[in-house]
């Protein structure tokens, strides 16, 4: 059987301000071509279909369009939310879905697999939605679900239960933050709390393979799982990791091959160094017009507009940043910049702790109790 692993589509993700769904269209194309030309039987979506719980028509019709062309290679297609998405949003459709196209929301039935069988028997795909702590905690009352760790471990324990019930070969999806991997800094919203939210790699024993998302770039944590990383460019601190998907084989007795299909970049992202001057080089301008620009300028003092300077030679910079040549790096940050640098509102609770206690932050005890209120406004959201 071959399975084709993507992940982190963040269908109406913006780039800089600019839409990158045409973009997307163009490389989920490519994917579509790359499933029918290697004959994939299954089609595996790990979560964060789109960027936003509330997404615009837009990217609810690019999904459609792109659901129905892998439907029509003749694969199936299994597709798992993650923490951008919108379970239920994502999920309100799925009973409407024609034959073959699976959508799963519903953390009740993780150890219900889809089953599609080949020539040696059944595969059993088990999918893990998204589960965020303090909102799922209640349908397993009599497990200790604090963290993200201790979740997802309840969850493959699930799984593991259900391959128990259903011999044969399988395969579970799951959307989290795995011990060992390499994160672009910055980008991945946060799917854990400091260090203790990092799933061990030993939670995944088990099944044959452990199709994950969440991390952007490509990532084999072992011989049976990996992260097949975002289909299109989403940052600059991106911009040398390869775009693509993983083509997976599974024999007679599990795993047999993994390849990696790399996706087109429809526009190559650069960053440029140096003295504006320097980046404004006639050399510079051929190698790079065409691409996603950020420049970062090293004049000493800060330079007269120099974002329309770009753009006059860079159509398509994007970014521009002053950095001064020489100037002593320093980890020293204002309040304003610790919060404009904050992802979770942990971080935001640490960064006002920092600053009114002179360098202190939370201790571990005041840790837990800010974990457990915010977990409390969580659950009572969730309930409105």
């Amino acid at each position: 059987m071959r399975i084709l692993h993507t992940s982190d589509w963040h269908i109406g993700r913006s780039f800089h301000g600019h839409s990158t769904l045409e973009a997307l269209a163009e490389v989920l194309t490519a994917l579509v071509a790359q499933v029918r030309t290697h004959e994939v039987d299954v089609v595996v979506v790990a979560g964060d279909v789109f960027d936003s719980a509330t997404p615009a028509a837009s990217a609810y019709t690019l999904l459609t369009d792109t659901l129905v062309a892998l439907h029509d290679t003749g694969a199936r297609v299994i597709v798992t939310s993650g923490n951008h998405d919108s379970a239920a949003r994502l999920g309100f459709q799925a009973r409407l879905l024609r034959e073959g196209i699976h959508v799963l929301t519903d953390p009740q039935k993780i150890a219900t697999p889809i089953t599609v069988s080949d020539i040696h028997g059944p595969v059993h795909f088990f999918g893990i939605p998204y589960l965020e702590p303090a909102i799922v905690r209640h349908h397993w009352p009599e497990a200790t679900l604090r963290t993200q760790a201790q979740t997802m471990a309840h969850a493959m324990t699930l799984v593991n239960q259900g391959r128990a019930s259903h011999p044969g070969r399988s395969v579970a999806i799951a959307h989290c933050f795995a011990a060992g991997v390499d994160a672009t800094a910055g980008l991945e919203r946060e799917v854990r709390q400091g260090g203790l939210d990092v799933v061990p790699l030993s939670v995944f024993d088990g099944p044959d393979y452990v199709a994950l998302g969440h991390i952007h770039g490509r990532q084999q944590l072992s011989g049976s799982v990996r992260y097949a990383g975002a289909p299109l460019h989403y940052s600059f601190g991106e911009q040398h990791k390869p775009r693509g998907s993983w083509l997976i084989e599974l024999g007679a007795d599990g795993l047999s091959s993994a390849e990696w299909l790399e996706l087109p970049v429809p526009r190559r992202l650069v960053t440029l160094t140096g003295t504006l001057d320097e980046i404004l080089s006639d050399d510079n301008v051929a190698a790079h017009h065409d691409a996603w620009v950020c420049a970062v300028y090293t004049d000493a003092l800060p330079q007269t507009e120099p974002m329309r300077r770009l753009r006059a030679r860079f159509p398509n910079c994007a970014l521009v940043q002053h950095e001064p040549a020489g100037a002593e790096a320093s980890d020293e940050r204002s309040y304003a910049q610790r919060l404009r640098a904050a992802v979770t509102d942990e971080e935001r609770i640490e960064a006002f702790l920092v600053h009114v206690r002179d360098g202190q932050g939370a201790t571990a005890e005041e840790s837990a109790l800010i974990r457990e209120v915010l977990d409390d406004r969580v659950r009572a959201e969730a309930l409105v």
